[in-house]
């Protein structure tokens, strides 16, 4: 006999709306959802709701927009829903209350193939440390962050010119049909939990995924050429590898990457000299080879192709990157 499902769903980004669309497209109950209070953006400081609350509110949903999780306020209006299981994509720690109040559980979307990169950032660091594959986790929360109990894992293979928007996008839709199987299964009570420590390897080194700042995002031209290429890709579009043009006169230009290509080569140059080609080609040294950078945004400018660029700042070879 299926279980009566009644479902709170927990989530702010983009990421988390399409999986919850493919829960009400599914049929499934989703009695509220919680989701970050509404925030002044923009130049304008125009007040701007999440994506799931946008999406919610065009669904006839309940929302619920807690300041503080562990408010006693919020808690009486989350029991009013009386969920019986709760959904987590993209959203915040949960106080134990909370969490532990359904009846079948509350479980979590994970970006990544868990015990592997726990963290905010699994799909940025993932690239950026050259991973070929990463994956998707279901898991059931529990105290320590992104340490519960495992329902199930999808592998997703990483191309090696992927960014980090064109792999968002394609786990975004596959974590959506992994949300519905894991709710499939436990409506059904048919599935078995794995304890994450049972999936390590003898041997295997645990990488985590730590949330990304500023300074994470500076290229280090010192670095070997594949390293760089790969910080780029896993910060594009956003939030961006940057690195800053230094004139022979003390001029100085931060840009944003895009995106590049690399190519193995020795060479005697300092990393960070440029190699400029007939205004077609930006090119920058690195420690065994050059970064050609493609696409690039001057502060203040949009976001152009290296040869606009060229064509419309005068470089001379005597411009470094630092």
């Amino acid at each position: 006999m299926k279980r009566d499902l009644r479902i709170v769903f927990m989530g702010s980004p983009g990421f988390a709306v399409t999986s919850l669309d493919s829960l009400l497209k599914a049929g499934f109950n989703v009695v509220g959802v919680v989701t970050a209070p509404d925030k002044q953006a923009g130049r304008g400081r125009e007040i701007k709701m999440t994506d799931v609350k946008t999406f919610a509110l065009t669904k006839g949903l309940r929302v619920l927009q807690p300041e503080n999780l562990k408010d006693p306020d919020f808690y009486q209006q989350f029991v009013s829903l009386r969920p019986n299981l709760g959904i987590v994509v993209a959203f915040r720690m949960l106080p134990e209350v909370i969490w532990s109040f359904p009846e079948y559980g509350t479980f979590n979307l994970h970006a990544s193939l868990l015990p592997q990169y726990r963290g905010a950032a699994p799909i940025n660091h993932a690239i950026i440390n050259g991973e070929s594959e990463t994956g998707l986790t279901t898991f059931f929360l529990k105290h320590e962050i992104d340490t519960g109990n495992i329902l199930f894992r999808e592998r997703i293979p990483i191309e090696s010119h992927e960014n980090f928007g064109e792999l968002h996008e394609k786990l975004m839709h596959a974590g959506a049909s992994l949300v519905i199987k894991t709710c499939e299964a436990i409506q059904n009570d048919s599935y078995n939990l794995i304890a994450q420590q049972d999936l390590v390897q003898p041997g295997e080194i645990l990488r985590t995924a730590p949330k990304i700042f500023k300074e994470h995002c500076r290229i280090n031209w010192g670095e070997n050429s594949r390293t760089i290429y790969n910080l780029i890709r896993g910060l594009s579009p956003a939030p961006a590898a940057f690195t800053e043009f230094a004139g022979p006169t003390g001029e100085v230009v931060p840009v944003k990457v895009f995106k590049a290509d690399f190519r193995l080569n020795s060479h005697s140059e300092n990393p960070g000299n440029l190699l400029l080609k007939d205004k077609k080609e930006l090119a920058v040294f690195a420690r065994d080879g050059m970064i050609i950078i493609k696409e690039l945004q001057a502060a203040g400018k949009k976001r152009i192709s290296a040869p606009e660029f060229l064509n419309g700042f005068l470089l001379t070879p005597e411009w470094k990157m630092r």
